[in-house]
């Protein structure tokens, strides 16, 4: 999946599964990421920032993952992580978890947007759904997030008129509202 870009050196760009060695460089994308994704929606003590206990987390997660189908995807600058991409059953009650599968996430490092990374990925979240006989996909955007609900329009999803609420913190002090996005696929 390498692309050259006219006249240029060839940027060797790629998406794949994530392997268990990839837990560090992903808690590194993630650490980066979140300050910027939640900085007006947490207090700053409440984002991790500890990329070793972020890392043992994905580790176990990539090792044994809770579902077959619970999949992470990289995208890599020649073997540098500069995103990821979490697939996995859809689990909304008024989702089919046969039929729906659910983009949990889209992270992209701060320092390596605008390069196609982030298109390269939702496509290959998308194949991946469709490769697990998925026939729809979701994901939650929140409410404010103008630049990933655009991407998303962009490339075909739209609301699908459920939103929801999360709470951040588990206390009901921090909450940011969420619409959900939906696509065909397959």
């Amino acid at each position: 999946m390498s692309h050259s870009h006219g006249g240029g050196p060839t940027a060797d760009v790629s998406v794949r599964i994530a392997w268990a060695d990839d837990a560090d460089s992903i808690a590194a994308v993630q650490v980066r990421a979140w300050p910027e994704l939640y900085a007006d929606l947490l207090p700053a003590e409440a984002i991790p920032t500890d990329v070793e206990a972020v890392g043992a987390q994905w580790r176990r997660a990539l090792v044994k993952p809770a579902d077959a189908r619970h999949r992470v995807l990289v995208a890599l600058e020649r073997n540098r992580v500069v995103g990821f991409a979490l697939t996995s059953p859809a689990v909304d009650p008024d989702c089919d978890p046969v039929a729906d599968g659910e983009l949990a996430e889209v992270t992209l490092d701060p320092t390596d947007r605008g390069k196609g990374h982030g298109s390269r990925l939702l496509q290959a979240a998308v194949d991946t759904l469709a490769a697990d006989r998925f026939t729809r996909a979701v994901t939650w955007v929140n409410a404010g997030d103008d630049v990933l609900r655009t991407f998303l329009t962009d490339a075909g999803w739209a609301p699908d008129t459920a939103h929801r609420e999360l709470d951040l913190d588990g206390t009901a002090t921090t909450t940011v509202k969420q619409v959900r996005l939906h696509t065909a696929i397959g």
